[in-house]
């Protein structure tokens, strides 16, 4: 009984110990507690508890919160982003089964206009499932063409203004979270092995309800999430070492195409490393701000002490930009303006998180 006891006790902490061990699973907001300080002495030095909101002048809140997806495109040069409509949330379906049908062609992807942490990012391959996702939706959304590029990367880049040359501070390859069968195992029995998924069995079991009891063959793959975001458990691995000079350039000509993006992330696909470092056969998915995380924080094995100082050295970054912009008459929030935007996101993401949680994966 002893044993059967301890035994029962170190499987119940197992998860726990696990998540301890491993940082990059934790809450954001505790993984964040240890450098609160960086970001209250950059909001002390400007005088303002949104010194960021200047860093990327012509996006709303600096790109931190709260900005659309058709907005951020404006911003790009023509060429580098999908096919991309909006869609009002409140619209007819007769409507935009016509819009769509003159547009797109299945599959295609469809994600809030403001989004967050892969929240109700799908792959749409029928008009039944379009339907389903249309009247779920309570905000906009868009449709935009499904992108075959084998390869998605995340590059993080920062340019001063008064600089023509940027810097790439890090730079990803993203791969899907997925589980493979062994010709005897469920997919719920194999979605419980899986260490990654450990912590989110309640939500893909949600997800994939009507799959569970599948058997997948051996070798056959499953993903859990078409989302390529870390919240959603995509594993990042380095591309540090492709950094160069070529890299760079590419980057450098595309923030500045409308004098508007100094400092983010961007989310690509493309056909190959080198065609991307070529400026060809890729396209933008997403373009986040000021509020972005630096992906590589999670790609190079790096302590958590480490990560912290990589996550300080670019909000000091960050409050440089931001100061070289107030100085050239761009201002910033005013403390209720930015509380508001805040306030607002928040409850918008909580709304969208609870959709999400819900509906199925596609």
């Amino acid at each position: 009984m002893a044993a059967l006891f301890i035994f029962t006790i170190g499987m119940q902490l197992r998860p726990i110990l696990h998540k301890i061990a491993h940082w990059e699973t934790w809450d954001w907001r505790i993984k964040y507690v240890p450098i609160v300080p960086i970001w209250v002495w950059n909001c002390f030095r400007a005088r303002s508890w949104w010194f960021f909101t200047p860093s990327n002048p012509k996006l709303e809140f600096g790109g931190f919160e709260g900005m659309t997806k058709m907005s951020i495109y404006e911003h790009l040069p023509p060429a580098t982003y999908p096919k991309t409509v909006g869609v009002k949330a409140n619209i007819p379906f007769s409507e935009l089964e016509q819009t769509v049908s003159e547009t797109f062609q299945y599959p295609f992807a469809v994600k809030p206009d403001v989004g967050r942490m892969g929240f109700m990012f799908r792959i749409i391959s029928s008009a039944a499932q379009l339907r389903l996702y249309h009247e779920a939706m309570l905000v906009n959304y868009v449709v935009q063409e499904f992108v075959t590029y084998p390869l998605e990367v995340s590059v993080f880049y920062y340019r001063f203004p008064n600089e023509a040359k940027g810097t790439i501070t890090g730079f990803v390859r993203k791969e899907f979270l997925d589980v493979v069968g062994d010709g005897t195992s469920t997919l719920d029995e194999l979605m419980t092995a899986c260490p990654k998924l450990r912590f989110r069995l309640p939500e893909m079991r949600a997800k994939h309800a009507d799959r569970l009891h599948f058997v997948l063959h051996n070798g056959e793959r499953i993903c859990m999430s078409n989302a390529l975001n870390l919240s959603r458990g995509c594993s990042l691995k380095s591309l540090d070492e492709e950094i160069d000079a070529r890299l760079v350039s590419v980057f450098d000509e595309i923030s500045s195409y409308s004098d508007t993006l100094y400092y983010g992330r961007y989310d690509i696909k493309c056909a190959s490393i080198e065609d991307l470092k070529a400026g060809r056969n890729f396209l933008i998915l997403e373009y986040n701000g000021s509020g972005a995380e630096p992906h590589h924080v999670y790609g190079n094995g790096n302590t958590l002490f480490e990560a912290c100082r990589i996550l300080a050295r670019h909000w000091n970054i960050l409050y440089q930009i931001s100061k070289e912009h107030r100085k050239r008459g761009v201002r910033y929030y005013r403390f209720n303006q930015g509380w508001k935007t805040m306030r607002n996101c928040r409850k918008y993401f909580h709304e969208l998180k609870k959709i999400d949680a819900n509906f199925p994966e596609f």
